[in-house]
């Protein structure tokens, strides 16, 4: 089922946080476990069933296509889209590439690792006959700060900036869109994904999966060395 679903990742961020190691390798290609990130990161989806994979890609976008190139040699179809000239956010960013994806897709970040059951995230999706859902999860402040305030199923609220003491949750870093939710934004204009869902949960628009396993980023040296310790040591329930 999921050989048919197109998956974006957000890969075109400055990575500012982990300068100098990014200041001439993009934080999608740093080495974890002996490998570049995103190589990782692609292993997990395709074991999870997808085929269909859109980079967007920023700041030096062009050595991550040099890099991982089509994707044959990992058993997938990548495509890519850059940013052009200035970057876009995460928002613009989706925005620019929807002509690659269709009509409904799944967003990650390209920093993060998240071994779930992505079938039952679309699946959750497809049920809830809402034009987008966001994955959460109960991280009471551990892992970064909580910004959801997420109760009987359903997101009350969500936001980065105006943190409430009821947001025990994150957003988890996969979500499941329509192209029609940016319809009302502007074509080749920086904005956020935050603003999406924003406006979003405000019209109830938004489904919600929550995750019980813990995610891991690569956004700070500290989550980089876990990681890479992670899959160095990997369980057998830890795809490769």
């Amino acid at each position: 089922m999921l050989a048919n679903w197109p998956v974006a990742i957000l890969a075109g961020g400055l990575a500012t946080r982990l300068r100098p190691a990014t200041a001439k390798t993009p934080k999608a290609l740093l080495s974890v476990a002996g490998e570049p990130f995103l190589v990782h990161q692609l292993r997990l989806l395709h074991s999870e069933g997808f085929r269909k994979i859109v980079i967007c890609v920023g700041y030096l976008g062009e050595a991550i296509q040099a890099n991982i190139g089509d994707g044959s040699t990992l058993g997938l179809h990548i495509d890519y889209s850059f940013d052009g000239p200035t970057l876009l956010g995460t928002g613009g960013a989706l925005k620019r590439a929807l002509p690659k994806f269709g009509e409904k897709f799944l967003v990650i970040y390209g920093d993060s690792y998240m071994p779930v059951d992505y079938a039952a995230i679309v699946q959750a999706f497809v049920v809830s006959g809402k034009p987008a859902l966001m994955t959460v999860f109960e991280n009471e402040g551990c892992w970064d700060a909580s910004n959801l305030w997420f109760d009987s199923g359903e997101i009350r609220r969500y936001s980065k900036k105006l943190r409430t003491s009821e947001m025990r949750y994150i957003d988890y870093g996969i979500a499941v869109l329509s192209a029609s939710v940016f319809g009302s934004f502007p074509d080749d204009a920086m904005f956020d994904l935050v603003d999406v869902y924003s406006r979003l949960v405000s019209e109830k628009q938004v489904a919600a999966y929550e995750v019980k396993q813990r995610f891991y980023q690569i956004g700070s040296r500290e989550g980089l060395a876990e990681l890479d310790s992670l899959l160095r040591n990997r369980p057998a329930s830890i795809p490769a």
